[in-house]
């Protein structure tokens, strides 16, 4: 289920505590009750099966290593019970230690907290969490499943802290943890335990495969009396199918929405004694299910293999979606009839289970709402735009090509746009304050007046120019601050959008977004960030970014439309951005950023799927950017992905500046880039804008003389990992004067080294 409670009160609970307004107690009093009203919404809805923890105070894979003790040392971990701070500090850092790694979790918009190992690693139980609310639940009269991340797919997650080795390796120390937590479990009552090993939707080796039959055959084993739910999610298995329903495991839970062809497969070759698991209802997407076309391949599976033995699921979590549409007042009714959220999906999922336990007419009235949905969105015209389909179609291989290739247009940008070396930028927002959020919320409200409104964000733009001139930025951005969300404020000015008031899910800890649903086709009628980046380059003879999101991350980050291939969604979102690109470039804005964080992201999880996806993809971004001129430079930015595996990729993008994050990685994701001699220009993050640590000038200096080890130094532009919306003005102020200092030592440095070479 969603951590996050319906009105969000878990991300207020975590952020008075972590600003010292509340205490431990009064936050896990907050986790308490969400729990429980998780736990009894399932209950009245008729869930059969209920999970227990499932619930996060921040991320369930930094739950895993405070359970396992895989703490690193410089979090001054001690042996025994995780701290709350210790593990918070993990997650976020404070003054004293910067924050772990993060990245997406799979091909999603949640981001985990990567785990961190030595060679000489040695794991302990350090937190009894799953028993704790098992337990719990227990108290309150709710018999469940407990939730645990398996640990060959927690491994696959880390990496060594102390160089490269295969985490697997660190198996036979992480399994006597495992066992202690199940047999403690089974000891307070536990009949089943789900635990989850996606890296079986992944192409795994010989060694994550033999680690597979070792973990579960030792669980097994040492566990009889516990039976095991081996959960995937994500994918079709593919080629893993078998090795996987070889396990010596009670049941197996499929994600049937994205791999359905697996239903025939489980016919032939599953056991007829393991419990089947069908993710027949989307855990990923917002769309109501149709439950007649679902119903039909589940009942002939029924009448081959026996409904006692099959229950039905969602593909995955419920994490990834909003918790209840019942609190959308004010959507588009016709809309609203075709969307489920997290609690209407429960009661898709008693709904199909009393259709094939009891029979359809027990349900008729739900199915035949799900049949109606479905034909009035086919028909509607709100979802179909001829005009929109017609200039998609028409789209030439020359509109994904710029004038002149890089090392020309480098020249003419270098000659026109005048920049130091190592030229400073920030990525684009500047925070998000109290002030401008409730100028925000008034203007909504109608306390504060559209005149009024402007006058502020106007006004907060001019200062925050005047503040990035008087700091020694090079190349300066408006802030922002008339925006919401990198996807929403798009989206709301593009047709084919939909969007929320409490669709909020988790993106990372207590940072929530509320993705848009793109519903229909899309288009531009007017142009949406020239005024604001006309008024801000105005006020400044310095340069202005003018700022946008890029069409696959407008698609990733959106609920998108499932009745259409998503490359024909992705091209529709460009040739909207391309109009916008070229209003920026016509009204005098000479550097664009079209910022695409999850173009890794939207990879897909098996390899022989990746090059159609690649290929879409990168000519969705040079379609959006391709009709400038050579003389305008367009920039991406990229943040918390690896991309060692698609780097020929990232280089057909050809954007002429590419800023990536790199400070918690300690420029580690350059090696990418230096290996494959990337030609265009980049900038490496310095600055870990995701926790509350200042960095110093010589952390800073440190950095960028690492990323001068890799690439030449006239390449390199200096600049935080992300955009600064979330961060304090007090956070942002002395982190980005150490990063001009750092810029201006760097420059001192390689120009005494230039002289020295003469």
């Amino acid at each position: 289920m969603p951590r996050i409670g319906a009105q969000r009160e878990l991300k207020f609970a975590l952020e008075s505590y972590w600003s010292g307004k509340s205490n431990a107690d009064a936050l896990q009093a907050v986790a308490a009750s969400l729990r429980a009203s998780n736990w009894q919404r399932q209950k009245s809805l008729g869930v059969t099966v209920i999970p227990s923890n499932d619930f996060s105070l921040y991320d369930h894979v930094l739950d895993i290593s405070a359970m396992v003790g895989a703490v690193p040392q410089i979090y001054g971990s001690t042996g025994g019970e995780v701290p709350l701070d210790t593990y918070f500090a993990m997650a976020r850092g404070n003054a004293n230690v910067p924050a772990m790694e993060m990245t997406k979790w799979f091909d999603t918009n949640y981001h985990y907290i990567v785990p961190q190992f030595r060679a000489e690693q040695k794991f302990s139980l350090s937190s009894t969490k799953p028993i704790d609310e098992y337990r719990e639940a227990k108290a309150l009269g709710y018999q469940t499943r407990p939730v645990l991340l398996g640990p060959v797919t927690y491994l696959k997650l880390g990496k060594g802290e102390d160089g490269a080795f295969d985490t697997l390796t660190l198996l036979d120390r992480l399994l006597p943890v495992y066992m202690e937590v199940l047999n403690r479990l089974a000891a307070e009552g536990a009949e089943w335990v789900q635990i989850d090993e996606p890296c079986l939707v992944l192409d795994l080796d010989q060694a994550a495969r033999d680690a597979l039959r070792k973990t579960y055959a030792t669980f097994a084993q040492a566990v009889p009396q516990l039976k095991i739910m081996l959960a995937t999610y994500f994918g079709d298995l593919r080629e893993n199918l078998a090795p996987a329903l070889a396990l010596p495991v009670a049941g197996l839970h499929l994600d049937l929405v994205r791999g359905s062809a697996q239903l025939d497969r489980l016919v032939d070759e599953a056991p007829r004694d393991r419990v089947l698991s069908l993710g027949v209802i989307d855990g990923r997407n917002v769309w109501r299910a149709h439950l007649s076309d679902i119903l039909k391949p589940l009942h002939r599976f029924v009448a081959q293999r026996g409904a006692e033995s099959i229950q039905i699921a969602p593909s995955c979590s419920l994490l990834h979606v909003p918790v209840d549409l019942n609190l959308e007042t004010d959507i588009d009714p016709e809309l609203k009839s075709w969307l489920a959220f997290a609690r209407q999906k429960m009661g898709e999922l008693v709904a199909l289970g009393k259709a094939l336990g009891r029979g359809r007419d027990t349900v008729e009235e739900a199915i035949t709402a799900s049949d109606v949905a479905l034909k009035a969105r086919k028909a509607s015209l709100k979802v179909h735009d001829a005009a929109v389909s017609d200039r998609a179609s028409g789209v030439t291989s020359d509109m994904t090509q710029r004038r002149s290739p890089f090392g020309q247009r480098r020249k003419l940008q270098h000659a026109a746009l005048n920049l130091p070396e190592f030229p400073t930028t920030t990525i684009g927002s500047f925070p998000q304050t109290s002030e401008v959020r409730k100028a925000r919320a008034d203007n909504n409200k109608g306390a504060k007046s559209d005149s009024d409104y402007l006058g502020f964000l106007k006004a907060e733009t001019e200062s925050a120019i005047r503040w990035q001139e008087e700091i020694g930025l090079d190349v300066l951005v408006h802030g922002e601050f008339e925006r919401n969300d990198m996807v929403q404020y798009f989206g709301e000015q593009l047709s084919g959008f939909a969007f929320t008031k409490h669709g909020w899910v988790q993106s990372y800890g207590s940072r929530y977004v509320r993705p848009p649903i793109i519903f229909g086709d899309v288009s531009r009628p007017k142009p949406m960030t020239v005024g604001w980046s006309s008024f801000a380059q105005s006020l400044t003879k310095k340069l202005v970014k003018g700022m946008l999101t890029g069409p696959v991350t407008m698609l990733q980050w959106s609920f998108v439309r499932d009745d259409v291939p998503r490359a024909d969604v992705c091209r529709q979102i460009a040739l909207a951005l391309r109009d916008e690109v070229r209003d920026l470039e016509a009204a005098g804005i000479r550097i664009i950023q079209i910022d695409e964080p999850a173009i890794r992201e939207g990879l897909p999880l098996q390899r022989a799927d990746w090059q159609n996806y690649l290929a879409w993809a990168v000519d969705a971004f040079k379609l959006a950017c391709c009709g400038v001129r050579d003389t305008t430079q367009i920039h991406t930015h990229m943040c918390y992905s690896e991309f060692n595996d698609i780097i020929d990729s990232i280089g057909a993008m050809d954007a002429d500046v590419i800023s990536i994050e790199t400070s918690r990685s300690k420029m580690e994701l350059l090696d990418a880039f230096t290996n494959y001699h990337y030609p265009n220009e980049i900038g490496p993050g310095v600055y870990d804008i995701h926790s509350p640590r200042v960095p110093t000038v010589e952390e800073m200096v440190a950095l960028l003389e690492k990323a001068a080890e890799r690439l030449p130094a006239d390449q390199i532009w200096v600049n935080p990992d992300c955009g600064l919306k979330t961060r304090s003005w007090k956070e942002v102020h002395y982190a980005l004067v150490n990063m001009v200092l750092a810029a201006n030592r760097m420059r001192t440095k390689f120009a005494k080294r230039a002289v020295a070479s003469e």
